[in-house]
């Protein structure tokens, strides 16, 4: 395998996958990528048996040809290499010689055919969307999703087809994040897929802000293809739960707050928590908020904002990082706090289909 390839497209290609490859990978050929020079593209694969993602950049190739190549490190030396364009060869014992100007390299590889075969798509439903309303869809949503490897189910996002909807959903039991937008798609193709959350903030990191992406779910695996680049990952297997009946009916009260002064004063106020004392305390009465935090053994913070309100007061404390990371993945300048009660949940809402409930924590 021979090829002449610029700097700015292996790196295009190289920084699309690497993401994929584990620090610690169970077998050493999940460490490389793998190569495949055919038909003046360079097609570059990664996985970790559970995700793979796949992309082609052009070049120029003399001889074609397939390898496998550590990632991290050709991609160590790939950035570190002058803007021209680059030489790489492989022998017939899969050693790269990469040449750049006077910069010359050497790095061993594995054989191509040791990497594992990429699993072909499986039969199912497909559907095509604005690669942009996606990822905004999946950043309103992700973080939301379990980290407890106990409750596997909940280890992923919710992507719901249904009624001429995509209903994006993430939970771990104690907060909930629920976005939705129309898509058209005929009544047959209405299918639910739980999407890992690996998969989901690689979709996050790759996708663009302009074009399309088709997505392709299968029983037990899906694809998300644009232009030259494709991500397939394993679902999560089984039903996910009625997450419908933990959204509130109605509450009693619905506060307008600037979402950025909220989460500026929540990020200082959070200062003064600790393992001990993790909440942070909202206090809502006239036309003010209190945001408060005390910790017996590191201190106390405090900080008020302005707000229209004029009903009952009421005190609800939740976790810091909880309220702060849907501020943080929303770009809408005002929200809605709905509230009830200090042991009802809380609803964040905004201009948007979007819902996020959050559990109030014990007022101590």
């Amino acid at each position: 395998m021979k090829l002449v390839i610029s700097k700015n497209a292996v790196m295009t290609g190289l920084q699309m996958v690497h993401g994929v490859v584990n620090v610690r990978p169970t077998l050493p050929v999940l460490s490389n990528v793998l190569l495949e020079a055919k038909e003046n593209k360079l097609w570059m694969t990664t996985t970790d048996m559970e995700v793979t993602m796949r992309c082609a950049v052009e070049t120029q190739i003399t001889q074609t040809g397939a390898t496998t190549l550590p990632a991290r490190r050709l991609l160590s030396i790939i950035r570190e290499l002058p803007t021209d364009n680059i030489e790489i060869e492989i022998d017939e014992k899969n050693a790269a010689s990469i040449t750049c100007g006077s910069a010359f390299f050497k790095i061993n590889g594995l054989p191509d055919d040791e990497f594992p075969t990429v699993a072909k798509s499986e039969e199912g439903h497909s559907f095509t969307l604005d690669q942009k309303i996606l990822k905004d869809m999946l950043q309103k949503t992700f973080y939301a999703a379990s980290t407890d490897e106990t409750r596997f189910i909940l280890n992923g996002t919710l992507m719901s087809f249904k009624g001429n909807k995509l209903t994006l959903v993430a939970t771990d039991g104690r907060r909930l994040a629920l976005t939705e937008n129309e898509v058209e798609f005929p009544k047959e193709a209405e299918c639910e897929i739980i999407v890992p959350t690996k998969a989901v903030v690689e979709l996050i990191r790759i996708l663009k802000d302009e074009g399309s992406v088709k997505i392709h779910a299968g029983k037990n695996q899906a694809s998300f293809e644009f232009d030259d680049v494709m991500l397939m990952t394993k679902l999560i297997e089984g039903i996910y739960p009625n997450f419908r009946q933990v959204i509130p009916a109605q509450c009693e009260q619905r506060i307008a707050v600037d979402r950025e002064v909220l989460l500026t004063a929540l990020k200082r106020v959070a200062l003064l928590t600790s393992e001990k004392s993790s909440s942070i305390k909202l206090t809502f009465g006239k036309n003010k908020l209190k945001i408060s935090a005390s910790s017996p053994d590191v201190g106390e913070a405090h900080e008020s904002m302005a707000i229209k309100y004029n009903a009952k007061e009421i005190q609800v404390a939740f976790n810091p990082e909880y309220i702060m990371e849907p501020l943080r993945n929303l770009v809408n300048d005002e929200i809605y706090v709905e509230l009830t009660d200090e042991l009802s949940p809380g609803v964040i809402k905004c201009d948007v289909p979007f819902i996020y409930v959050l559990m109030p924590m014990r007022i101590s």
